[in-house]
Order: structure tokens, then sequence, then C-alpha cells
């Protein structure tokens, strides 16, 4: 799905791709095979967050095949390799978050989007832990820039002296509108990212989802919180974020194994907004 805010472009699109609920006509038609879902999905939508790449490390000639399905301005999340942040100390993590940048995403090309690094609930805001790992985090890979972001799920990182570490090395603050974890919805970086993941969307509610996604897209430019968010800080840092450049919203409605189809397919959403800088 494709649509448009203020002229810069809007993408909707799902979290992984390769679920059995939704074939058969929920989401993809009747007879289409598996190697055939991630072009269906791509041709339809405009972004995906993959998962996978949370529990193993792809090979390069993987990525290079997914790449060669989503056409042009299609882009991936990939979400960082658990073993780089689920640890007792994010020290022990740096080596893992460095085989995983060399993993070979590098050949997903122009297709790469941000990275995803999520740290676990228990995971507080210890500025001298954090710090090293976000300075082990590279800019750029072949030469093209990266894009960091990071999911805390700690109520101590919604403090200002965690934006202000984040917005030092350019790295997006995930927003969340869980009610498990905070939803810190100050700009870190010149790029958001945010995850949606209440439930309860009914079937066939793509559309207005998508238009209400689309609403929230606007205020980020104008310096305001997304729906539902908070800031921290709100005279802390820029009125906006300068340059943004990526938007992305999941969408967590009912996972695979609850509900039918239709809910399923409709209820996994990532919307990703350009802007310009200035």
């Amino acid at each position: 799905m494709h649509t448009s805010i203020d002229r810069d472009p809007i993408h909707v699109g799902i979290g992984g791709w390769n679920y059995e609920p939704w074939r058969g006509g929920h989401f993809y038609p009747p007879g289409l095979p598996v190697s055939g879902e991630l072009a269906y999905a791509a041709q339809r939508l405009g972004s995906i967050e993959v998962n996978g790449t949370f529990y193993a490390l792809q090979r390069p000639e993987i990525y290079a095949r997914w790449a060669a399905e989503v056409p042009e301005g299609f882009v991936f999340a990939l979400k960082a390799h658990r073993l780089a942040t689920y640890r007792r100390s994010l020290w022990d993590g740096i080596e893992a978050a460095q085989r995983f940048i060399d993993s070979g995403i590098g050949a997903l090309g122009s297709r790469l989007g941000p990275i995803l690094w999520q740290l676990m609930p228990s995971k507080a805001f210890d500025p001298e832990e954090l710090e090293p790992f976000l300075a082990c985090l590279p800019e750029s890979l072949d030469g093209r820039p990266l894009q960091h972001a990071l999911e805390v799920r700690h109520p101590s990182f919604a403090c200002s002296d965690y934006l202000a570490l984040a917005r030092a090395y350019g790295v997006a603050t995930v927003f969340t509108d869980s009610p498990d974890y905070p939803g810190i919805a100050d700009p870190t970086a010149p790029f958001c990212y945010a995850r949606l993941m209440r439930s309860g969307l009914p079937a066939g509610r793509a559309r207005p989802l998508g238009r209400a996604c689309a609403r929230l897209g606007r205020r980020r430019p104008a310096g305001r919180a997304p729906a539902g968010g908070r800031r921290q800080h709100p005279r802390a840092g820029p009125r906006a974020a300068p340059g943004v450049r990526l938007l992305h919203l999941r969408r967590q409605g009912a996972q695979p194994g609850g509900g039918d189809g239709a809910d399923r397919a409709a209820g996994l959403i990532v919307v990703t907004r350009s802007v310009h800088p200035g």
C-alpha cells in the first residue's frame, strides 16, 4: 500500500511474511507458492521488518536474493541478532554486534533500512555500559550510511541522560504504544522508528489503520509526539528530528496462532515515511 503525506511517500507493510494462516486467500491468494510470498507482499507493501535475523544469522546470498525479489524503494528493517543485546552486560555483546553487521547484510544494498537493536526488558539504563555499545555501531557499510534504532524496554531509559546519549550517537529510540514498555516519543536521530503493538485490530481494517498511521505521521514534522506518545523532555533536542528520513510503525495485532487469518493478515503493519531535511 503506497500513499503520501505532504508529497512524502508512506509505505505500509508487514512484520515477517511466512505465516501459514495468511495463505489460502486471507492475505496470499490460493495456490501462491511459498517461494513467491515475499515478491507478492513487496509488490503491495513498502517495508518488512525481518525478525528471523534476531534468531539466526543469514548468509549474504540470502540477503541478495531478498533484495532481488523486491522493487526499488522497498526497504527491509532488520532485527539484530539477540546475542548482541540479550546479555547481562552490553560490553559482552559488542563482538556479536559486529559479527551481525559483517554477516552479509550489505548484500541488501539500497533495500537495507534501519537495524533494530532490542534490549531485554530487565536491562536498565547504565550510561557506562550503553555508550561503548553505541560507539561500536558503524555509521556506514560498503559506502552506504546505516540507520540504527534502539528499542529500550526498561522505564529507567525515560530520562534526559539517556536521550542526550542517544542523540550524541544518532541512534533512534523506538517508540512503542505497548502497555508493558515505556513509550518514549522524543526524537534522538535523523529518523523515527515506531512499533505499534496493541492488539484488537478487527478483520478488514487495513485501510482505516493506514489512514490512522498517515494522521500520526503528519505530527512528526511539527515536533509533536505520536498519538499515545509522550515526550520526556518537550523542550530538549530539536523541535523535529532534523533531516527526518524514515518513520516505521509496526502494528502487532493478532499474531499467528489466534483469531482468523484475515485478522492476522491485517494485524501486522509497517509504515515508512520519508521526510526531506529542513
